[in-house]
């Protein structure tokens, strides 16, 4: 049982987690492709429990509640539909929702209001000729975010992976909210400080208040370095508000 702390810096909503960095820390020294849960909401800048066992990991809240689970992945995950070069992916990203509309301004995944080395600044946007939901865009990792070997860590790339798979589902259904429940990832190959990548994006289905997607990290070659397979929890319309 070891303790950390998810800091603001990493934060989806205002006050909570980001999805995709609290699945890669619910990943951290799992072999192969893991499935990390989100349970509750991730408290920010507090003392959490990680309980780490040769089968999955824990992390703990308060009176021990479990937040989130990783363990050996219990979803295929998804094949990319289409390998964009990075030429369209910079096309694409033109098109991203969030430069004409604020969704969750402090996200540390896809927020524009987030400095180059705060956030990652993951803008994609539909892909041309492509199905309606595919998006793509380039990411080119700051050094804030990299380690002495220059390279990308995995809570890092599940961040850069969060955010796209709930645009997907923008682009192809209209505005809705959703928040991020399981996601199904593995890093085949670490991405490098200051190299540009490609972020793709795609829907697969929507069941009740599920929606799935596929995500994935390519390079310039077309390689594909990260994967994942997502769940997506779509939240009930607020109710309307008393004069």
């Amino acid at each position: 049982m070891s303790t950390i702390v998810i800091d603001r810096q990493f934060r989806g909503p205002p006050n909570s987690g980001n999805g995709g960095y609290v699945c890669g820390v619910l990943a951290r020294g799992l072999v192969g492709p893991v499935t990390a849960m989100i349970r509750a909401p991730v408290p920010l800048d507090e003392a959490l429990e990680f309980e780490a066992g040769p089968t999955g990991n824990r992390l703990l809240g308060p009176e021990d509640a479990v937040i989130g689970t990783g363990a050996a992945a219990m979803q295929p995950i998804p094949d990319a539909p289409v390998i964009p070069t990075l030429a369209a992916a910079r096309a694409a990203s033109a098109g991203y929702f969030g430069h004409t509309n604020r969704v969750h301004p402090p996200c540390f995944t896809c927020s524009n209001e987030r400095e180059e080395g705060d956030g990652l600044r993951v803008f994609p946007g539909q892909l041309e000729g492509a199905e309606p939901g595919v998006l793509a865009c380039v990411w080119t990792p700051h050094a804030a975010f990299g380690g002495v070997d220059g390279l990308i860590p995995p809570e890092v790339v599940w961040a850069a992976l969060d955010c796209p798979g709930f645009f997907a589902w923008i682009e192809k259904e209209g505005r809705h909210g959703a928040l991020l429940g399981t996601m199904t990832g593995e890093i085949l190959t670490p991405p490098r400080v200051g190299e540009d990548y490609i972020v793709l994006a795609w829907p697969i289905a929507r069941e009740g208040r599920k929606e799935t997607a596929g995500v994935a990290l390519i390079n310039a070659e077309g390689q594909i370095l990260a994967r994942a397979h997502q769940v997506w929890i779509v939240m009930p319309p607020r109710p309307p508000v008393a004069a």
